[in-house]
């Protein structure tokens, strides 16, 4: 079990509730953004006309400190047609930042490191433990495969979502995970 700090954004009180067992899926994310302070701000930001925004459940820095923003009774919003049924885990991790549609930077090298990792893997496990219908496991990138205009270049279209992308290891998360992948195919 790891620890994990209780720091709930200001609107999870309108967030639809949901009963644990209708929660089938965790969709890995990782935050594109440099840190968990600019996480943290983009997720308190306001973009539904319910005085919601947009957020994971779980959000895993680069040392494994884990928060959660949003509790699993919770729907957050973190991946379009999905909400209603998963858990969304965010990844402090650079990713396309600050240039995400940009058709020469979307490449995502930054690596994750082994302590983020152990502490997915424990966060996965209590998740298992605690939700009684958890079978799957998806990349946003899976599950949202839209593709949008590229920011320099209208003419090219790049991926609307990347995360968790080339650097996350998979292999490693399914073998200790033991949920099935879906969305890839």
């Amino acid at each position: 079990m790891i620890p994990i700090t209780q720091q709930f954004l200001p609107y999870v009180g309108i967030l639809a509730e949901r009963p644990l067992a209708a929660i089938d899926l965790v969709i890995i994310h990782c935050t594109e953004l440099p840190d968990m302070a600019m996480a943290r701000e983009y997720g308190t930001r306001v973009v539904h006309e319910s005085g919601a925004g947009n957020s994971g459940h779980y959000y895993i820095d680069r040392d494994g400190s884990t928060v959660c923003y949003v509790p699993p009774e919770r729907v957050a919003h973190h991946c379009r047609g999905y909400n209603p049924r998963s858990i969304g885990i965010e990844l402090v991790n650079i990713g396309r930042y600050p240039d995400w549609f940009d058709s020469r930077r979307q490449v995502m090298t930054e690596p994750y490191p082994a302590a983020q990792i152990h502490a997915l893997d424990g966060l996965l496990a209590s998740l298992r433990a605690q939700l009684p219908n958890l079978a799957c496991i998806a990349g946003h990138e899976d599950l949202d495969t839209d593709m949008v205009p590229a920011s320099n270049d209208d003419s090219v279209e790049v991926p609307r979502k990347r995360d968790p992308g080339p650097q996350f290891p998979w292999g490693r998360v399914l073998d200790a995970c033991r949920l099935r992948r879906i969305g890839t195919g």
